[in-house]
């Protein structure tokens, strides 16, 4: 048996689905975005690489109006920037706190047993890669590798002192490589930041550092400092000129001056465990308009990054990689929490 509604009735069926269809469109083609201002956590002092990225990210998203609420950069350095992880960790859910990372993502729970781990977080994205360059003062009489390495060797062990950011970090493992192939002593002296770090070396009150191009532009461009390698397997692609004649690109590879060692470090974003995917979503977005800014780009070129970009399933799978590489690292090193 046939039953027909009514032709007006009918209509206010099929008028009452569409009205639903297009409330649910309209919900759901609204983008997620933040409830209320965003607090970007830098796990280091500042002046560091990680802080001048952050403040750089701040300041670029405020002048292009790239969302409506402000970013709020709080450093928390504390426990080799354990603090600024634990943060994270215990903010889960909370779609409204960023973290910028360094390598010590993965050294800080290694050297200290703290209970972190990178998987307490969600990954975001990576925003570059950051590159390590050994520096001495100008008025140092080194001016090559080879010259900086015979000094070393030839001073009573423990005399040369290494200035770095944090113990049992990025910086104390290069230094602890350096030792190893060279058969010398230093003395690894630790500091809060990067930008500190430059400091010291300009007032002598350490003979070397190991700092990212960024943390020690300003003080090459002032004459106060000479970099002699860089710790990568290429030379810098940046050939703006800085001082002089020399740009990025002047600075040889360690390899290729007798010093075989390589390493890279993480400029990357995370953001707490159990946040919706819209909000991931929001910042991958966000931060690829952050890249496509000629402050940015400005940023990349003075501090000679490496510009890989990651997210998704290749950025989780290369923090995975990196965690593993880092154990190696430090257990080479003796610097694991358990040794």
């Amino acid at each position: 048996m046939t039953v027909n509604l009514p032709r007006r009735r009918s209509l206010a069926v099929v008028a009452t689905s569409l009205l639903a269809a297009t409330t649910a469109w309209v919900a759901s083609a609204k983008a997620w975005e933040p409830s209320r201002n965003v607090e970007f956590i830098v796990p280091a002092g500042t002046g560091g690489g990680a802080d001048q990225m952050a403040r750089m990210i701040q300041g670029i998203v405020a002048k292009h109006n790239l969302m409506k609420q402000t970013i709020v950069v709080v450093n928390k350095a504390g426990g080799a920037g354990g603090e600024g992880f634990l943060d994270i960790k215990n903010s889960k859910g909370n779609p409204n706190k960023l973290v910028i990372t360094l390598s010590n993502l993965f050294t800080t729970p290694l050297a200290t047993g703290i209970p972190f781990s990178w998987k307490d977080m969600t990954p975001v994205a990576m925003l570059a890669l950051d590159e390590f360059v050994l520096w001495v003062n100008a008025d140092s009489p080194y001016k090559t590798v080879q010259e900086y390495i015979a000094a070393v060797k030839a001073a009573p062990p423990g005399q040369f002192k290494m200035g770095g950011t944090g113990s049992k970090q990025e910086d104390q493992i290069i230094t602890v490589a350096i030792e190893k192939a060279i058969g010398a002593k230093m003395t690894y002296v630790p500091y809060k930041g990067g930008g500190e770090v430059a400091v010291q070396l300009v007032g002598k009150h350490v003979n070397s550092t190991v700092n990212n191009p960024i943390e020690a532009v300003a003080q090459w461009r002032a004459g106060k400092l000479r970099p002699l390698c860089v710790f990568d397997s290429k030379t810098l692609p940046v050939q703006d000129k800085i001082v002089g004649d020399m740009s990025w690109s002047s600075i040889p590879t360690c390899k290729s001056q007798g010093l075989d060692i390589e390493y890279l470090m993480l400029r990357g974003v995370f953001m707490p465990a159990g946040v919706p995917k819209d909000a991931v979503d929001f910042y991958i977005e966000l931060f690829k308009k952050v890249r496509a800014t000629p402050e940015w780009a400005q940023l990349m070129k003075e501090g000679s990054f490496n510009q890989s970009f990651m997210t998704g399933a290749d950025y989780t799978a290369w923090v995975e990689n990196e965690e593993k590489r880092h154990r190696n690292l430090m257990k080479e090193a003796g610097f694991l929490a358990s040794n």
